[in-house]
Parts: structure tokens; C-alpha cells; sequence
């Protein structure tokens, strides 16, 4: 990027939802970045209420609280075909956290209809509210190998396990094909809703499609830190269940990294961003 081109603005959408947490590990990511890769990248961060404000964003996270009560307020707000477009039309770079994950599934389960209304942009369905009720939340350290590109500089957890919040967590239940259009095959499914068609129609956009869905981060049975009253029954013979997942510029996690302090994934993630706005500009 140029001298004239090095602001890069980061929307966190900010209805409902630990969004205040997400920015503040924003802003020591991009300390970290700025000791570890100095350049002219200037990071500016903002909270997302309205369709101008969005507008403005190069890059946007969707944070962790109530799905239901977030897609609402998106939609009183005018917001959800605003929110769809710069996911699944300009194919800015997107993450959704817990809550984040499931609005930007194209299809969710264990929900009826007419009461959720999803973004999409991952080919995948959630299952929500996987783990169970709230007070059935936990803990666990992960292993994430695509953490080893970060270079966290300067954060004193960069070579520890990341310790992952789930609270109400979803999990991804299926990796769906990628097809034009809607998950049509999803609708027939009993209790479960899918996201609106959107097609990518620019130029530059279209370089960001993205293929089959990528796997980013697993939670497996036998090392975790999972009260026995939160195991999912249906997932008790699942050696591992998906809980972070990356498809073009749409990344999503089942779990809380704005809760835990841990600003490494946010690294990651603003590395992403970084690259993406350059291909763009």
C-alpha cells in the first residue's frame, strides 16, 4: 500500500454483544503488529450501528452476545442487507465470534422460523447453542496451528496454549457444498433457517470467493475441559467437534477470544485483513 492508502478502518458491530472487548484487543493487535511488522499501516477501529458507519469499514467483526436479539436490531436498525452485502456481495473480510459465527452461517439449526435471520457467507450449518445453557460454560486450551504465522511481538501469552471461552457456544455441525444461490436442500430441514442469496458481481470482489470451506480449529473430546453436564448428547461417540472455520475472507469461532485478554487471533486476523485491503487498493 501507497502512503495515500495506508488507513485501514475496522468496523466491530456493535448492537448487542461483548463488542467494547473486541475493540480493545484490536488495539493492542495492532500495537503488536506495529512492533513486529513496522510499515505505514495506520489501523483505525470503530464501533458499527448504522449503514454509514459501515460503510466506512475496510474490515468488520461480528462479536459474541445474542444472535436473535443481534439480527433484530439489524434489522430495525437497517442494517442486515447492508451487513449481507459487504460479506457475500463485496466480500470484505469478515469474523464472526460465538453469536458471529452462527449469523454468518448459511444455514442454523434448533431454530424456528421467522425467529433468526442469518448474513451467511460460510457454507456451513451451526448448531446453536451446542453445549448447552449458560451456566453449563467453559474453558478449554487449544492447540492452533495457524497461529504459528501471527508473530505475536510483544504479548505474553504468544507461546501458550489459547485458552477458549465457550459460553452458549455453537459448533459447526456440517460443511455444506458451496452452490449459487441459497442452501435449498437446508430448507427442508425441520427447525432450521438458511441466509438469503447473494451473488458477487464485482470484479475485485470476486477474486475473494471463496472455495470449500477450511477448518481452522477443532475441539477434541479427550483434551478438553468440558463439564460432563455440557456434553451434547448427540455428540457423544464425536471424537471432535469444528469450532473455527475460514472460507475466502469470512472467518468464523465457536468460542470468546474478546473475553480471554488473549489478543493473538486478533493478530492473526488484522494480518488478513492487512493482505486483502492490499489486493483491493
Amino acid at each position: 500500500m501507497n502512503e495515500a492508502s495506508s488507513k485501514i478502518t475496522v468496523g466491530v458491530l456493535a448492537l448487542q454483544g461483548a463488542f467494547n472487548e473486541h475493540v480493545q484487543l484490536l488495539r493492542q493487535a495492532a500495537k503488536s503488529l506495529e512492533s513486529s511488522s513496522p510499515d505505514n499501516t495506520t489501523w483505525e477501529f470503530i464501533e458499527v450501528r448504522t449503514p454509514q458507519e459501515l460503510s466506512l469499514c475496510d474490515a468488520l467483526i461480528i462479536p459474541g452476545g445474542e444472535s436473535t436479539t443481534m439480527s433484530l436490531v439489524a434489522a430495525r436498525s437497517c442494517l442486515l442487507d447492508p451487513l449481507r452485502d459487504f460479506v457475500k456481495v463485496k466480500r470484505q473480510p469478515t469474523w464472526g465470534t460465538c453469536a458471529g459465527l452462527i449469523l454468518l452461517a448459511e444455514s442454523a439449526n434448533r431454530t424456528k422460523k421467522g425467529g433468526q435471520e442469518l448474513i451467511g457467507g460460510l457454507d456451513v450449518r451451526v448448531n446453536r447453542n451446542h453445549f448447552g445453557r449458560q451456566v453449563e460454560s467453559f474453558e478449554a486450551n487449544l492447540d492452533l496451528p495457524f497461529l504459528a504465522s501471527a508473530d505475536c511481538k510483544g504479548l505474553s501469552t504468544s507461546h501458550s496454549p489459547f485458552k477458549a471461552m465457550f459460553i452458549r457456544a455453537p459448533v459447526v455441525e456440517q460443511i455444506l457444498p458451496a452452490v449459487k444461490g441459497e442452501q435449498v436442500e437446508e430448507k427442508r430441514r425441520e427447525e432450521t433457517v438458511i441466509a438469503p442469496a447473494r451473488e458477487t458481481v464485482e470484479g475485485v470482489a470476486r477474486a475473494f470467493v471463496g472455495g470449500r470451506v477450511e477448518v481452522m480449529a477443532e475441539l477434541h473430546s479427550g483434551r478438553s475441559t468440558i463439564p460432563d453436564n455440557a456434553r451434547n448428547r448427540q455428540s457423544e461417540n464425536v471424537a471432535s467437534e469444528i469450532i473455527a472455520i475460514r472460507q475466502g475472507n469470512v472467518f468464523g469461532t465457536s468460542f470468546h477470544p474478546e473475553l480471554t485478554g488473549d489478543a493473538r487471533i486478533h493478530v492473526w486476523w488484522l494480518r488478513q485483513v492487512k493482505t486483502a485491503v492490499a489486493k483491493r487498493r
